[in-house]
């Protein structure tokens, strides 16, 4: 499934085989155990997201809710995208601490199965940014940009 048009994470996980439904749900259970307080799960862009609503910060170029993380079931992999990856050499460790392959984008982490991933380093990483501290990186990254236009 590259794009979904699901309007609910129950009907994205429903349109899912049940061995690729059992693994995006294993991902879910862990970023939403480690999602900071703030955060609010839902759907967009076609698939499962982890967003500072609107209400809460309505400033953002696209008019669209913040966007933290994402977690996708891609046509021959698995996706997980992850806005908070500052911490990118962090995280390359810890996938050799754990022995796992690396498979990353600019921000996004792919995977064919459950346990390429290392559950308890995302489990970090994803509980490691509170929204007002995600706010406050998105609103620097936007001045520098503005910078250097």
């Amino acid at each position: 499934m590259a794009s979904s048009k699901a309007e609910t994470v129950e009907q994205y996980l429903q349109e899912l085989p049940e061995e690729r439904r059992a693994v995006v749900s294993a991902v879910r259970d862990v970023v939403l155990r480690s999602l900071p307080k703030g955060y609010r799960e839902g759907m967009g862009f076609g698939m499962i997201g982890y967003v500072v609503p609107l209400e809460d910060y309505p400033d953002t170029y696209n008019r669209q809710p913040l966007s933290y993380a994402a977690l996708a079931a891609q046509k021959n992999y698995y996706a997980l995208y992850l806005s908070c990856v500052g911490r990118e050499q962090w995280l390359r460790d810890e996938f050799a601490r754990a022995g796992k392959k690396l498979d990353m984008g600019k921000s996004c982490l792919r995977f064919k199965k459950l346990d390429d991933l290392p559950l308890d380093a995302i489990a970090t990483l994803i509980a490691g940014t509170p929204p007002a501290e995600f706010i406050a990186q998105y609103e620097r990254a936007r001045e520098q940009a503005g910078a250097r236009a």
